[in-house]
C-alpha cells in the first residue's frame, strides 16, 4: 500500500497517560517504529512535544475519549498538524487490545493516509463555543429550577400557575416574596397582583388559599436566590458571547436574516461551525457532521429507512429550535417545504428536514458570503409543480376517472 506520510505519530490518550508511537523511515529503506509512555501534566505534554520534534514527525493522529485529548491536542498544533480521530475510527484490533497496539495501529493507518480528523474549531472559535455551550446549560438549569418551584408550590396546596401565566413574572415574584416573608392571607397576596392579572382576583384568592408552611418558605427562598443567581449569570454571559462575536458581527448579520433563525441560533451557529467552510467539502458533509440527514442501510437492492446519525448535538438542538419557529413564518419557502413533507413524513421527520436545509443554506450563506434571499411560499410547489399534477392524474385514474388537462388563461 502506498505511504503518504514518511514521519507520523499516533497518540492513545487517557486522563493520566498518552501512549505514544512513531513511525519513522529506518535503516535500508525500512520503517522504524518506536513506543512511549508519557504524563499528562503540562511538563509531560511539553516533554512530548520535544520528543515528537526530536524524530521529525510531522503528523499526530490521537485518538481518545471525553475531552482528555484537548490538551494535548492544544500544546501540539502549532508545531504539528493534528488529527483528532472520532469516536467511529478503527482503532480497535480484535483480540489485541492494549494501549500499545491501538496506538502502533493508529501509526500504521496514518502512514498510509487512513485516518481522517474530526472538525476542531481556531482557538476564537472554541472560546465562544464554551460560551455559548455553557449559557445552554445555564438556561436548561434554570428551567429546572422553575419546575422545582412549581411542584414545591404544588405541595402547598398553591395553584398559581393555574391563574398567572407567569409564576416568576412581576406579580408572581411579589406574590412569591411575601410568601416567603411570612404573609399567608389569600386576599393580601392577591391584592399584589398587576396588570391584567388583577382581572382575575376572585381566582387568585382561591388559587392561593393552601397549606404554605415554614420549610415550604425555606425552600422557595433558596429557590428564588438560585434563579436570581442564574439570571445575573446568563446576563453576564450574553454580554460576553456579544463581545467575543465582534469580529463575526457581519457573518451572524447574514444568518440572522434566515426565517427562524434569532440572534442566540446564529450565535450558536458560528460558535459550532465557525465562518471557514473550507473544513466541509460540501453542505452535505455538514449535515452529516450535524446529524441532521438519515443514515444509509442498504442491502440487496433494498434501502431500509433508518434513523438519523449521531452528530453535533448542541447544532442539532439548535436548530431544530429554529425549524419550529421557521414552519411559523407563513410566506416564507422553509413554511411551505414543511408543508409539503408533513402530509407524508410526519411532523417530526418534516421538521428535521427543514433544519437541515437551514443548516444548507446557512453554509452557503457563510461559504460565498452572499445574503439571504427569500424565495416565497410557493417555491417548492412551483419547483415540483410536473410531479404534482402526475401524481394527481394518477390518484384520478386509480379511481376510474380519465381526465384532460387544459391550460387556464392568465
Amino acid at each position: 500500500m502506498e505511504r503518504v506520510i514518511e514521519r507520523g505519530a499516533a497518540l492513545d490518550v487517557h486522563k493520566k497517560s498518552v501512549t505514544a508511537c512513531v513511525r519513522v523511515p529506518g535503516p535500508e529503506g525500512g520503517r522504524q517504529q518506536e513506543v512511549q509512555t508519557f504524563g499528562t501534566t503540562t511538563a509531560a505534554l511539553l516533554t512530548l512535544r520535544d520528543w515528537l520534534r526530536a524524530h521529525g514527525v510531522t503528523h499526530v493522529a490521537m485518538e481518545s475519549t471525553g475531552v482528555y485529548w484537548k490538551p494535548v491536542y492544544y500544546v501540539l498544533e502549532d508545531e504539528f498538524t493534528c488529527l483528532k480521530l472520532p469516536r467511529s475510527s478503527p482503532c480497535k484490533v480484535p483480540g489485541r487490545k492494549t494501549d500499545v497496539r491501538d496506538c502502533e495501529w493508529l501509526a500504521q493507518l496514518l502512514e498510509h493516509g487512513l485516518l481522517r480528523g474530526s472538525f476542531v474549531p481556531p482557538v476564537a472559535i472554541r472560546e465562544l463555543r464554551d460560551l455559548t455551550r455553557y449559557r445552554t446549560v445555564l438556561v436548561q438549569d434554570r428551567t429546572r429550577e422553575a419546575n422545582r418551584l412549581h411542584k414545591v408550590l404544588t405541595d402547598a396546596g398553591l395553584q398559581l400557575a393555574s391563574v398567572a401565566s407567569d409564576v416568576l413574572g412581576k406579580s408572581g415574584r411579589a406574590m412569591l416574596t411575601a410568601l416567603v416573608e411570612g404573609t399567608t392571607d389569600p386576599a393580601v397576596l392577591a391584592d399584589l397582583a398587576q396588570g391584567k392579572l388583577r382581572r382575575k382576583l376572585p381566582a387568585l384568592r382561591e388559587a392561593l388559599t393552601g397549606r404554605f408552611r415554614k420549610h415550604h418558605a425555606l425552600l422557595v427562598s433558596q429557590l428564588l436566590a438560585h434563579l436570581d443567581y442564574l439570571d445575573e449569570a446568563l446576563e453576564d454571559l450574553t454580554a460576553q458571547i456579544e463581545a467575543a462575536l465582534g469580529p463575526f458581527a457581519s457573518d451572524a448579520a447574514r444568518l440572522d436574516a434566515i426565517p427562524g433563525v434569532g440572534p442566540r441560533t446564529a450565535e450558536v451557529l458560528i460558535a459550532e461551525i465557525g465562518v471557514d467552510m473550507r473544513q466541509f467539502p460540501t453542505a452535505r458533509h455538514l449535515a452529516s457532521w450535524a446529524g441532521l440527514c438519515p443514515g444509509t442501510h442498504e442491502s440487496a437492492g433494498k434501502r431500509r429507512p433508518v434513523r438519523t446519525r449521531k452528530g453535533n448535538h448542541w447544532l442539532r438542538a439548535a436548530l431544530i429550535e429554529a425549524a419550529l419557529a421557521a414552519v411559523n413564518v407563513r410566506d416564507s419557502a422553509l413554511a411551505g417545504r414543511y408543508r409539503r413533507l408533513v402530509r407524508r413524513c410526519g411532523h417530526k421527520k418534516a421538521i428535521v428536514a427543514v433544519a437541515h436545509k437551514m443548516l444548507a443554506t446557512a453554509y452557503l450563506l457563510l461559504a460565498d458570503g452572499r445574503t439571504y434571499q427569500e424565495l416565497g411560499a410557493g417555491y417548492y410547489d412551483a419547483k415540483h409543480k410536473d410531479h404534482d399534477v402526475r401524481r394527481a392524474l394518477q390518484a384520478l385514474e386509480r379511481h376510474g376517472y380519465r381526465v384532460s388537462l387544459e391550460p387556464v388563461a392568465a
